[in-house]
């Protein structure tokens, strides 16, 4: 495995961990994760870059080894101006390259519309997320999430990484033991009965009762200027989900005034950087590196 470094920063008050590979004079490229992921697990992505990168891939707030807010809710406008200050400390001077996982790409894609002279290039990794909730759904959304803050919220508990490890590849059976192996040793922590729980604030877990808006979301992305590479797992229920409306599926491609092309990883579910982190390597390097 190619060795990586973690470097904390100052981000709006909290302590932001960035897991970096590479040297300081390569191309810079960050890679963003998603829901209940952490910084790691573009290990084995990054192992399959042939080209020299410096790569930036930051632990959102709340999770891996970043601070937890201290708060009972998190808010998704803060995760959009946590990228910003990041950027900003990596990469003052010149637009960025990112490539991003699932909520992951959910955030980057409303930031590269607010701020599109700030992406060079953009891959988003299993972008779509599930149908925008109707806005009936909002009496018992609200209620779900008072009742959440007001009981509280937990990460499972495991036996130890070895039961971790398992139930990861149960639930994805393309999963190798030794990359759930290394994965389970960062995603998570032992406590003091030997116990093993995922490195996420358990806030995380809690419903926002407000939701991103649909609309609002295409508004950003038809502001995006920079070119765009989708990929999708070819397994993935996210992807197959979404192609039961290929009107907003449609809507949704069509969005992007620079859309460079989609891309489809063979035997690959939505943790694409779990399941085939070689063919996925080997899309997003060519794009990335065209002039």
């Amino acid at each position: 495995m190619k060795p990586f470094e973690s470097q904390f920063i100052k981000v709006r008050g909290l302590n932001y961990h960035c897991r970096t590979w590479g040297h300081e004079g390569a191309p810079k490229l960050f890679m963003l994760h998603g829901f209940q992921d952490v910084s790691a697990s573009w290990q084995f992505t990054v192992d399959a870059f042939e080209n020299d990168w410096h790569v930036i891939a930051p632990d959102w707030r709340g999770y891996g080894l970043t601070d937890w807010t201290g708060q009972d809710t998190y808010w998704f406008p803060d995760f959009i101006a946590d990228l910003d200050a990041i950027l900003d400390h990596f990469e003052p001077d010149l637009p960025a390259n990112i490539v991003a996982h699932s909520m992951g790409t959910s955030i980057v894609g409303l930031y590269a519309g607010a701020i599109p002279g700030r992406i060079r290039k953009l891959v988003i990794v299993e972008g779509f997320s599930g149908p925008p909730p109707a806005a009936e759904e909002a009496p018992r959304r609200y209620a779900k999430w008072l009742r959440q803050i007001v009981q509280g919220e937990e990460q499972r508990p495991y036996a130890d990484y070895e039961d971790f490890a398992e139930r990861m590849m149960a639930e994805n059976p393309r999963l190798t033991q030794e990359r759930a192996d290394f994965l389970v040793q960062h995603w998570g922590k032992q406590e003091e009965d030997g116990s093993v729980v995922r490195r996420a604030d358990p806030a995380h877990k809690v419903v926002r009762p407000t939701p991103n808006r649909y609309d609002e979301a295409l508004a950003c992305w038809r502001q995006i200027t920079a070119p765009v590479l989708f990929i999708e797992g070819a397994k993935s229920r996210l992807v197959a989900s979404a192609m039961r409306n290929p009107e907003e599926y449609e809507e949704r491609m069509a969005a992007f005034q620079s859309l460079a092309g989609i891309e489809r990883i063979e035997d690959a579910g939505h943790n694409i950087h779990h399941d085939q982190p070689e063919a996925l390597a080997k899309v997003i390097e060519p794009f990335l590196l065209a002039t």
